[in-house]
Formats: structure tokens, C-alpha cells, sequence
């Protein structure tokens, strides 16, 4: 298989990490993450002017039908610059939940504003009891004449407090799992938004008899748990990306650093111990990128095969993240937690992508049970 990224991919990766180089800095990180939106509006914009918003949406809606590897490409300098404008839920979630579900109309309505920045969507369907498992719903959506009544609770929605529509996941009468777009300021909708770790912000939703018109429901009203299954495999892909870019960042500049720092008048590189642990980052930071590639890869394959890529590469990425998160932080002694340096705001944003859509745990039980071969830890 030939893996060499094309000339349009050349591009696209020479843009984004030009971008993120000359924007995101310690400054800027805590900027936005005074901001109330957690995020920079006028980032945003720019995002929409380089087509990276409309990257993931068909042609036929006004995007550039970008896949999975371009998808990677872009999280990946993301990763390097703790970028945390809402591109995850929004151009990747989001988008491809309407693309999956959503009726004509409603893609026609919708796909747009996310390519031209003006949408921005959240994705509510974690509910404490379910524990990353997508199918446990217990959020209700009874029929009623001029529309549908939503009642029920969701927690930790990413991006929630900015989003103009919320897509919200509920069980209909049926038993059958339906997506309801629901205005952020809807009435009986309660949210209580917080900081997320390592950047950004997120919420928890109250639904108390919220009423929505009846085109509020994406779709005909199939079953929405394939799609979601779908889009989730996909995001943790994307994600695993972002993780890569974190990664060898944090890789970098440990190596950097350890060939400045003198102890006993030798820089700690000149130690061989250091050396072999810095060896170990390496190798760890290369064995994530095959398993995010591949997920990227498998992102459009059967549903078994799919989902045994992504839980496959969010075990493992996770553990190679705790890995080279922890000696990073190590190697560069006390100054590793300081707010002086960026290594424990990257640090921490590894640690929230190991909870994301479950942690190594869970993704192990669930490759074995889609009947995949053990993966080595």
C-alpha cells in the first residue's frame, strides 16, 4: 500500500503547521482560555477562510469532500498547537451527523454554515449511566402534536456553551435512537458549562419537557445508533491524530531540553539512561501514528472491521500518550508542572483524550468483543 501523502496533502499539512506555528503560542492558549467561549471567534473565521471547515462536507453541499486522512492531517498540527476552537465537534461530529442522518433539506440548510463559520454545533449524547456505551440512552422524545417533548440529562457535551444547535440523541416511543436539533437557548433546556483539561470548554444539559417542531428530528426517523457508531469511529481517529501532533511535540521539546540542561557539567542527553528513555518516546510516539493512520484508513470500512481500528488505536494511543506524557513531565524535573512551560498544559490534554469516548479499558473490552486479537499494551 502506498502511503505517500499526495500533492494536495503536501499542501494541506505545510499550511496547517505554518498556521499553527505562527498563531498558537502560550499567549494565545491563555487568551482563549479566558475567553467565555474557551475559543477565539476571529481563529474560527480564518479556519473557514483556509476551506478547513468545509474539509469533511460533499461537494454537492458546499465542502470539499476531504476523508479521514485529511482529517488526520489537519488534527494532527491541532495537536501541536493545543488548538481548541471547536473543530472536533462542530466540523467532525457534527457535520458528519447531518451528512449520515439528515434529510436534503436539512443538509442543505445546515452543511453550509458549518463550511462558512457561522454554525457551530454540539453533539449531546453521554449520559452518566452509560458509561461510553453508545447505545445506553435513557433521554426520552415523546410525539406530540406540533412536534416532539424532550426530557432527560447529558453531560460532558464538548464545545455545548458556544453551539447554536445542539444535536441531542433521545429515545422515541419505539425504542428506536433519534437526533433532535435543539436551539442552545430552547426553553426547559438547562446548561452548566465548565473548562475542559488541557483547553476548551464543555457542558451538562438539563432537558425538562424542551419542545422542538417536528423537522427538528434529523432524518426519516431511522435508527441513529449505526451513524453514531459511525461518527464516534471516526472522531476517535481524528482524535487519536490530534494525540500524534501532542505527542511529538512534547517529544521535541523534551529532547531539546535535555540537550541544554547540564548536570555534574554535562548536558542529561549525555547520559545514557536519559537517552534510552528518550528512545523509548520515540519509539512510542511512532507506533500512535501507525495506529491513528490506520484508523483513518479504516474509517469507511464494514462496521466490525471500522470499529475494531478505532477502539484498536484509542487503547493504544492512550497508553503510548500516558507514556510519553509522564516522562516528559519527568525528564524535565519540576519545571515539568509549572505554568512557565507548555509541557503541562500538553500533559493535561493528553490526559482528557484518554477519557474522550472511553479510555484503554474500555476500548480493549470492546475490540475483543467485535472479535479482534489481543493488543499489545
Amino acid at each position: 500500500m502506498d502511503l505517500t501523502l499526495s500533492d494536495e496533502q503536501r499542501m494541506l499539512r505545510e499550511s496547517a503547521d505554518r498556521f499553527v506555528t505562527e498563531t498558537y503560542d502560550a499567549d494565545h492558549r491563555k487568551r482563549s482560555a479566558n475567553d467565555p467561549l474557551g475559543f477565539s471567534a476571529g481563529i474560527w473565521k480564518q479556519f473557514a477562510d483556509l476551506g478547513w471547515l468545509a474539509l469533511p462536507i460533499s461537494e454537492e453541499h458546499g465542502g470539499l469532500g476531504g476523508g479521514a486522512i485529511e482529517i488526520g492531517i489537519l488534527m494532527e498540527a491541532f495537536g501541536r498547537g493545543l488548538v481548541s476552537e471547536p473543530y472536533l465537534s462542530t466540523a467532525v461530529i457534527g457535520a458528519a451527523l447531518i451528512s449520515e442522518c439528515g434529510s436534503e433539506a436539512q443538509k442543505q440548510a445546515l452543511l453550509p454554515r458549518i463550511a462558512d463559520g457561522s454554525l457551530f454545533l454540539a453533539f449531546a449524547h453521554s449520559e452518566r449511566q452509560a458509561r461510553f456505551d453508545l447505545a445506553d440512552v435513557r433521554t426520552t422524545a415523546k410525539k406530540t402534536p406540533d412536534g416532539w417533548r424532550l426530557d432527560g440529562h447529558k453531560t460532558a457535551v464538548l464545545d455545548g456553551n458556544a453551539a447554536g444547535q445542539i444535536i441531542v440523541s433521545a429515545r422515541v416511543d419505539d425504542g428506536r435512537l433519534g437526533l433532535f436539533l435543539v436551539p442552545h437557548g430552547a426553553s426547559g433546556l438547562t446548561s452548566r458549562d465548565f473548562p475542559r483539561l488541557g483547553g476548551g470548554r464543555a457542558c451538562n444539559l438539563d432537558l425538562r419537557d424542551v419542545r422542538v417542531p417536528t423537522d427538528a428530528l434529523l432524518g426519516d426517523g431511522s435508527d441513529a445508533l449505526p451513524a453514531i457508531e459511525a461518527v464516534v469511529d471516526r472522531a476517535m481517529a481524528a482524535l487519536g491524530a490530534e494525540a500524534v501532533g501532542i505527542m511529538q511535540t512534547l517529544l521535541d521539546q523534551t529532547l531539546e531540553y535535555t540537550k541544554i540542561r547540564k548536570q555534574f557539567g554535562k548536558p542529561l542527553s549525555a547520559n545514557q539512561v536519559i537517552r534510552h528513555r528518550l528512545a523509548d518516546m520515540a519509539m512510542q510516539c511512532d507506533e500512535a501514528r501507525s495506529m491513528a493512520l490506520r484508523a483513518a484508513l479504516m474509517a469507511d470500512a464494514e462496521p466490525v472491521a471500522r470499529g475494531r481500528a478505532a477502539s484498536g488505536a484509542k487503547a493504544k494511543i492512550g497508553k503510548c500518550a500516558r507514556y510519553v506524557a509522564e516522562q516528559s513531565v519527568q525528564l524535565h524535573g519540576a519545571m515539568g508542572v509549572t505554568e512557565e512551560l507548555d509541557i503541562g498544559s500538553y500533559f493535561k490534554r493528553l490526559l482528557a483524550f484518554d477519557t474522550l469516548f472511553g479510555g484503554s479499558a474500555h476500548h480493549y473490552r470492546r475490540y475483543a468483543a467485535l472479535g479482534g486479537r489481543a493488543i499489545q499494551a
